[in-house]
């Protein structure tokens, strides 16, 4: 029985990675999870400088999940270079870098800067507000997508995934723009805008006002939003949203997702990818499935 999937020509041992964000670049982590039994981690969103993130508080819990509002805090292209790549490289693990910036300049020059590092991929983060364009996020414009994948592609060494946003009408438009772009994957679902008020307070729980929602609550909308992109596009698909266990997993992938990635679990469960990793090689196991690639999008 094969664990091994390939994703835009590289080769994972098992389907499962780590979302952006809920990770660190794996060092937080090392003493609790294997990493050598990951297919592949997702390092946080980095910046071409580093990038202070929001006042706080900028996390709440909520009812089946959490809010975020941390802002892509994060040390900076030099620092990540210098500190979390070579930690990473001690592991027998893929690594993704998940890519942030205000601007097509502040992605390019992050990806310029990767091409020659030992990094197998790059995850770009496009629900970033774009500055330029008043705020709004690169994710939810169809054509401001379709550009930044083609911006990013002129200086990327390595395969590309596109990392797109819920917070749209139509998901297939935007994976089918990043795909004109020359995306080589999507990855989806990122966290959905929500709002808590502290009744007792009478203010907002986060200082940003909205935040990203996560966890299992979402989990129904990304299995319909990756079943909805698998028929829209011919790119592998990396799906997350939710996923606290093997069963959520196997679910994304019957609908059309590649490989998963675990985020919001590994807070309250630091071993979970591991245990998602096993659970799904004992599904195949029982169903007779002798690879990943058997498995996806079968329900159509």
């Amino acid at each position: 029985m094969n664990m091994a999937v390939k994703i835009a020509g590289v080769e994972w041992k098992n389907p499962v990675t780590t979302a952006s964000g809920t990770f660190g670049s794996g060092q937080e982590f090392s003493e609790y999870v294997d990493l050598n039994k990951l297919g592949a981690v997702t390092t946080k969103g980095v910046a071409n400088i580093p990038w202070p993130g929001n006042p706080t508080p900028r996390v709440a819990e909520t009812y089946g999940g959490m809010m975020n509002a941390i802002g892509l805090q994060n040390p900076g292209i030099e620092l990540f270079c210098k500190r979390d790549i070579p930690f990473l490289k001690q592991y027998d693990t893929r690594i993704i870098v998940n890519v942030c910036g205000k601007s097509e300049e502040d992605y390019c020059q992050v990806v310029e800067r990767l091409a020659d590092e030992p990094v197998d991929m790059l995850e770009i983060n496009i629900s970033c507000p774009n500055v330029k364009e008043g705020g709004i996020a690169f994710g939810q414009n169809p054509a401001a997508a379709e550009q930044i994948t083609r911006a990013v592609k002129r200086y990327a060494r390595q395969p590309v995934i596109m990392k797109l946003s819920p917070n749209v009408t139509d998901i297939a438009e935007m994976a089918r723009a990043v795909e004109a772009g020359g995306a080589d994957a999507v990855s989806l679902i990122n966290t959905l805008t929500g709002m808590k008020i502290d009744i007792h307070r009478k203010a907002f729980a986060l200082a940003n006002e909205t935040g990203g929602v996560s966890g299992p609550a979402i989990h129904p909308i990304a299995v319909r939003m990756v079943y909805q992109t698998a028929r829209a596009v011919k790119l592998p698909i990396i799906g997350m949203g939710g996923i606290s266990c093997a069963e959520d997993a196997i679910e994304l992938i019957l609908a059309g997702a590649s490989a998963v990635s675990i985020g919001t679990a590994n807070f309250h469960n630091p071993a979970v990818t591991m245990e998602i990793a096993d659970g799904i090689e004992e599904y195949m196991e029982r169903n007779g499935f002798q690879s990943v690639s058997d498995m996806v999008g079968i329900v159509k």
